[in-house]
């Protein structure tokens, strides 16, 4: 999920309903400026790009669509061996370019300060597997009630639900969000895994708080776990299938329980900039349609999490 000189939810993030099995193929302080990353060049002329017309006339015309995402979320998005900006994300930003004719530029940020940087056009999107619920699209804090920003619009393209992992073969009896009473669990800072770890938390016997450990990015949560710091780990389905089959060849991690809160991933657009929004859905659409949405999802294993279509603010 990132910048340019200095270093990932909103009211809520999951990264979330059944996105199977991951194949090997594969906020709200402004984020710090890391590298900026491009994704695929998925550039086309604006002759050549049938939505082309659709996308504002600044955008069209500086051929560029500035995506702010934590690039450190494989499989939705993360670097390759060789630097270069991979996963369902880049792949669907890729397509969807040309069809607009843009490049979506991916630019790495934490989590927790996308939608600031949204907010302060620091990007022209968010799009790094963030939920698409109420709360973001209100601008309210999901734990206080509290509105803490404009709200933004999402255009929908994926589900997923969330899930709990834990080193393999010591569960620590873990099987579900009730087990994690009185035990440690990672999460990503401003998630949804966040959200649901406080809310758990809450409804524990007295003594029996979770202890919450949050961390900038998924993969600090995983290095947490692996050193035995934690007794289980919380994140999206998709992230956390990815971690399972890759992480030590395989022996390092297991998920343990069901998904929960299956919801839709939508691209983040600034309330207003409705041009874009259906600039976007229109592209995402199309994608669709001419089959190249579906091979990405296989590629990267996330076929079961596939949309029929593409609506804005699906999420509740």
């Amino acid at each position: 999920m990132t910048a340019s000189s200095c270093r990932r939810k909103t009211a809520a993030r999951s990264r979330i309903a059944a996105v199977g099995a991951v194949v090997v193929a594969g906020s709200l302080l402004l984020a710090g400026c890391g590298d900026q990353t491009k994704g695929k060049d998925s550039s086309a002329s604006s002759a050549s790009a049938p939505l082309a017309d659709k996308l504002p006339a600044q955008i069209r015309d500086a051929g560029v669509i500035k995506v702010g995402s934590d690039i450190a979320y494989a499989p939705v998005e993360f670097k390759d061996d060789s630097g270069n900006v991979v996963g369902i994300d880049p792949d669907l930003a890729a397509a969807m370019g040309k069809q607009l004719g843009v490049t979506f530029d991916f630019r790495n940020g934490t989590f927790d300060g996308l939608l600031t940087g949204l907010r302060s056009k620091r990007y022209d999107v968010a799009m790094s597997a963030m939920t698409d619920n109420k709360s973001r699209q209100e601008g309210v804090d999901p734990s206080t009630g509290k509105k803490v920003g404009e709200g933004v619009d999402f255009v929908d393209y994926l589900t997923a639900g969330v899930s709990i992992y834990t080193r393999k073969g010591d569960t620590r009896g873990i099987t579900s969000w009730v087990d994690l009473c009185g035990k440690k669990v990672a999460v990503e800072r401003s998630t949804i895994s966040e959200d649901l770890a406080k809310a758990q938390s809450k409804k524990c016997p007295k003594g029996k708080a979770i202890t919450i450990q949050a961390f900038d990015d998924d993969q600090q949560a995983q290095t947490r776990l692996r050193s035995g710091g934690v007794d289980a780990v919380s994140s999206d389905f998709p992230v956390a299938a990815y971690a399972v089959k890759t992480s030590g060849g395989g022996k390092d991690f297991e998920i343990v329980g069901d998904q929960v809160q299956a919801a839709p991933y939508g691209i983040a657009v600034a309330k207003g900039n409705t041009q874009l929004r259906d600039a976007l859905q229109a592209a995402m659409n199309a994608v669709i349609k001419n089959g190249e949405y579906e091979k990405i999802l296989e590629k990267w294993g996330a076929q079961n999490g596939a949309v029929q279509e593409s609506v804005v603010n699906g999420g509740k």
